[in-house]
């Protein structure tokens, strides 16, 4: 008898204990934007900060930003679903955050790399094929014509089949091949282009564990409230988080 009421005395601890514990793996997911620049900056930066900080308040993602190369370590790294590398560029680890980021990736992290994310750390291999390619140069900002290559990805299954804009198209000295590329750019359509008629603009990847996302455009001040190019961006970034 005694055992039975000391059973039923402590049942509802044990409901609370449930219920604290589902609780604490259903917290939303965290984003790191980092945006550190040892080489040209763009003035696009601050406003893209902001835009993504939105983005998650109104999709149910938390977002924090840093331009100290030191946040990436394994404890702090260990907090994020997603890193968004916004318009790095230059030379922005050591060797114990390069091991980070690697460590980061393996065990399942996301990338999601923003225009001049492929413009840093050129003799780290490993980073660009993380990121899918390295800068080489860009004609003058123009409208150009985007064909939408792959519409069965989060970023871009919204987007028209044709999609005009303008802002700073990249050529690229290295592309990794082992990307699914989403976006091409259409070299007839403006002036410049270097890459030919294979010429990609974003693409994703499944890499070593983890889940990497890259999209060329967002120069321009103006893309950050243009809602397609944002839609786009979010898509990046929930594939990169995992999000269904």
């Amino acid at each position: 008898m005694m055992k039975r009421i000391l059973a039923i005395a402590f049942l509802p601890l044990a409901v609370l204990l449930l219920l604290s514990a589902a609780h604490r793996t259903d917290k939303k997911p965290k984003v790191l934007i980092f945006s550190k620049t040892n080489g040209f900056r763009h003035s696009s930066i601050p406003i893209g900060i902001e835009a993504i900080k939105k983005l998650g308040e109104a999709n149910g993602f938390d977002v924090d930003a840093t331009e100290d190369s030191l946040a990436f370590n394994r404890k702090n790294l260990k907090k994020y679903s997603a890193i968004v590398f916004l318009s790095t560029t230059g030379k922005i680890f050591g060797p114990d955050q390069e091991k980070a980021l690697q460590e980061y990736m393996h065990h399942g992290g996301g990338y999601v790399g923003i225009h001049a994310a492929t413009d840093c750390e050129y003799d780290w291999p490993w980073y660009g094929k993380l990121s899918g390619g390295y800068f080489k140069s860009h004609p003058n900002q123009q409208e150009a014509k985007l064909i939408i290559v792959n519409k069965n990805h989060p970023s871009t299954s919204f987007l028209p089949d044709t999609w005009v804009r303008k802002d700073e198209w990249y050529n690229y000295k290295y592309l990794n091949p082992d990307v699914t590329v989403l976006i091409k750019i259409d070299e007839s359509s403006y002036k410049g282009g270097e890459n030919g008629s294979n010429h990609p603009m974003a693409w994703y990847h499944a890499y070593e564990g983890g889940r990497a996302f890259y999209t060329e455009l967002g120069h321009t001040d103006e893309s950050y409230s243009d809602p397609l190019y944002l839609k786009h961006v979010l898509g990046g970034i929930e594939y990169a988080i995992g999000k269904k």
